[in-house]
């Protein structure tokens, strides 16, 4: 193994058991570990890398992991990179997922989950706030993401909600453009698109791992996006409970790396150890498809303005997404005094005291949850 692999290995197996926080702290740690301490690039090549992994569907931290990888050794960086930041968080995932199937339903866990719901609609808005603040550009991207909202509270699926709103800000940036010397670069969503189609058709005909490589090649915006995704696709047909849905929320928030080693958690409630293994490869297969596609044409589709136009809208959308289900889950969740004392203490502390790790909020609601119930 050379010496630039063997570096990548160290820092990602590193940051994958401990990069707790969220995409924003991975985010950080990165570019404390690249930037500062390693020197591997400038601090203007890691924001090109930042900018690049929003163009793309996918978890944006593991997609800059993979960018570094690729950066750093080419494609044998970018797998190596890629796969040491996702295993340590689908490890102790899959250790969960196999304790909670296997213990979860005991009335003496049950506390402590109940305290932990609540917990996590804290966390989630916590991670709403700083989005709202970053996508809401515009009043016409107000109105879109006050649309996207209503419909998203109605039942409307996020795909439709999320691309609506994208190819609506598409379609009236065309015609503000089109008058205008303005270039316009339309072939870089075709591109995206096309390499979307493109990895739907190579895999085999499996239903779960069609599920989530379906969710992980056309999610944008926030992790906490795909609980919108499962909760359509997992628990609206009947396959998963929404109980099951929050507890994979609270295990993803507990343990460190990305959001998206949730889905371990998921598969292995479907289909035991052979389901996590397919929700796992299929959640993350498209953000290392996609990171070898954009590679080439990354400075083309950030000089599109089409592509601008329809990211900012389909952002704004996904922020509506997300509390659109903040609101059903505390529907389900907010039901007597004890979860509201739970709730109203978990977002005082998320919003007062924004360094606090998310895994803090998980592990003190449960507590919580458990001293109230003996109350």
């Amino acid at each position: 193994m050379s010496t630039e692999l063997r570096e990548l290995t160290k820092l990602f197996l590193k940051l994958g058991f401990i990069a707790f926080g969220g995409p924003a702290a991975h985010i950080a740690m990165m570019q404390d570990e690249v930037v500062v301490k390693r020197k591997w690039m400038s601090e203007q090549h890691f924001l090109d890398l930042i900018g690049a992994t929003n163009l793309i569907p996918g978890p944006n931290s593991t997609e800059l992991a993979i960018h570094i990888g690729y950066d750093r050794a080419g494609w044998r960086g970018l797998l190596v990179a890629g796969l040491c930041f996702i295993l340590p968080a689908v490890f102790i995932t899959g250790c969960f997922a196999w304790l909670y199937k296997t213990y979860g339903q005991l009335p003496q866990l049950q506390p402590c989950l109940y305290g932990i719901k609540p917990a996590i609609i804290a966390i989630i808005l916590a991670a709403v706030f700083p989005l709202a603040k970053k996508s809401l550009k515009s009043v016409w991207l107000g109105v879109i993401g006050a649309v996207a909202l209503a419909l998203a509270i109605v039942g409307v699926s996020e795909i439709y909600v999320m691309f609506g709103a994208g190819f609506v800000a598409l379609a009236v940036a065309y015609i503000r453009n089109k008058n205008r010397s303005v270039p316009v670069h339309s072939f870089s969503l075709l591109s995206l698109v096309q390499a979307t189609g493109t990895v739907l058709q190579a895999v085999s005909n499996t239903k779960l791992f069609l599920i989530f490589l379906k969710i992980g090649a056309i999610l944008y915006g926030s992790g906490y996006v795909l609980f919108a995704f499962l909760d359509t696709e997992l628990v609206a047909t009947g396959l998963l409970t929404r109980q099951q849905l929050i507890d994979a929320i609270a295990v993803g928030q507990f343990t460190p790396g990305p959001v998206f080693s949730s889905v371990t958690f998921v598969g292995y409630q479907l289909n035991g150890w052979t389901g996590a293994a397919v929700a796992t490869i299929g959640i993350f297969l498209p953000s290392f498809v996609f990171v070898a596609f954009l590679k080439p044409i990354v400075k083309y589709m950030r000089n599109s303005a089409l592509m601008a136009a329809f990211l900012d809208a389909v952002n704004v959308a996904s922020v509506a997404v997300i509390v659109a289900v903040c609101v059903e889950m505390g529907r389900d969740t907010i039901t007597d005094w004890r979860t509201i004392v739970i709730v109203i203490l978990s977002i005082a502390i998320t919003f007062g005291f924004r360094k606090v790790n998310s895994a803090l909020i998980v592990i003190g609601g449960a507590l919580l949850g458990y001293l109230l119930t003996l109350i």
